[in-house]
């Protein structure tokens, strides 16, 4: 019986494949002594909202399941890098945000990670390719985005963006 191959398969592989070549390039870099990899993420995700956002949201926006998000919302707030709010319009809800610190140590960390990820994408990617990896995985991310409330850390897709 023949191969038969799909080019969605094929995609899907080699985006697979490049993430987990690029993650481990990045774990292997000396600046995850103040956090690690995942912790990182977390900050990063609250870095990007414009105010603090119930765990649920945070949720959607990081590569953790909810109890291990949970727990580690639990230790980034021990170490004094992220607090709980009460949510405003829910009482019985809590929202979360980086504090001074959390966001002092992410900006330090995302400094460095920023620098390697920008040398490791442009060491096999020009400009343009960068742009047009850029919009395959946005179109991507909306073609697969669950239907709800718009996620207020991404602005709307322009009408030029949306083919």
């Amino acid at each position: 019986m023949p191969d038969v191959r799909h080019p969605a398969n094929d995609g899907w592989e080699a985006l697979l494949t490049a993430h987990a070549v690029l993650m481990k390039q990045f774990a292997a870099e000396d600046i995850w002594t103040d956090v690690s990899m995942r912790e990182y993420d977390v900050l990063y995700a609250l870095s990007k909202s414009p105010g603090p956002v119930r765990l649920s949201e945070l949720n959607r926006r990081v590569l953790l399941s909810q109890p291990a998000l949970s727990r580690m919302v639990d230790r980034l707030a021990g170490r004094g890098f992220l607090e709980r709010q009460a949510d405003p319009a829910d009482g019985r809800g809590v929202r979360l945000a980086l504090t001074d610190d959390g966001a002092a140590l992410q900006r330090r960390v995302g400094r460095r990670h920023a620098r390697s990820v920008a040398r490791a994408m442009t060491a096999g990617l020009d400009p343009g390719e960068l742009r047009e990896l850029e919009a395959i995985c946005a179109r991507l991310a909306a073609a697969s985005a669950p239907a709800g409330p718009p996620d207020p850390a991404r602005p709307p897709a322009s009408p030029a963006n949306q083919n």
